[in-house]
């Protein structure tokens, strides 16, 4: 059981991730978390709002059991299989988020400084809120998925506009990090 409840290491979830993408791929199936909230706006009605929606959800109802797997997976592993011990960050990020002013870096998965009530329902978390959200529903369909759908599915196809996606992404990433987070904070 302990095994459990430390971080599984790469050469194990790897091999696993790889198994469940053959799977999919041998069975003709794409996996992606936008896909699957594309299913649910689309089964909500969303079609009479957006062409968008348009298709028949009902065969892509096995994405509805990916999100609810998810949902159930994070709160196992969260309530169950935790030990409560902080998250391993390397010290020069704890410096960096410090210096932000994050206190206590890895102590929760979501910062305080963020994510509390006080911080989410004030002028900054609001406009941040609804301009992340902005930006990453834009970016999700420009670019015709998500991270998990063009990093895990569409590089296990070897598909070119997948590779140039998470390029996008991890370029994305370190401007983020490294030029509008400190300006943000």
């Amino acid at each position: 059981m302990e095994f459990l409840l430390k971080p599984w290491p790469w050469y194990l979830s790897g091999p696993l991730i790889a198994v469940v993408m053959f799977l999919m791929i041998y069975f003709g199936k794409t996996f992606g978390m936008s896909s699957n909230l594309k299913t649910l706006c689309a089964m909500g009605g969303g079609a009479k709002y957006a062409d968008y929606f348009k298709f028949d959800w009902k065969a892509q109802r096995w994405n509805l059991v990916v999100v609810l797997g998810a949902i159930m997976g994070g709160f196992i592993a969260v309530t169950f299989l935790s030990d409560g011990s902080p998250i391993a960050l390397n010290p020069k990020t704890v410096s960096n988020l410090t210096e932000l002013g994050f206190q206590n870096a890895g102590d929760t998965l979501l910062p305080p400084e963020i994510y509390s009530w006080q911080h989410v329902l004030s002028f900054k978390g609001i406009s941040i809120l609804i301009i992340a959200g902005f930006l990453i529903g834009f970016g999700t369909r420009y670019a015709d998925g998500c991270t998990s759908g063009h990093a895990i599915m569409g590089l296990s196809n070897l598909q070119l506009p997948s590779l140039i996606a998470v390029i996008g992404f991890f370029i994305g990433g370190l401007i983020m990090t490294h030029f509008l987070l400190p300006l943000i904070f």
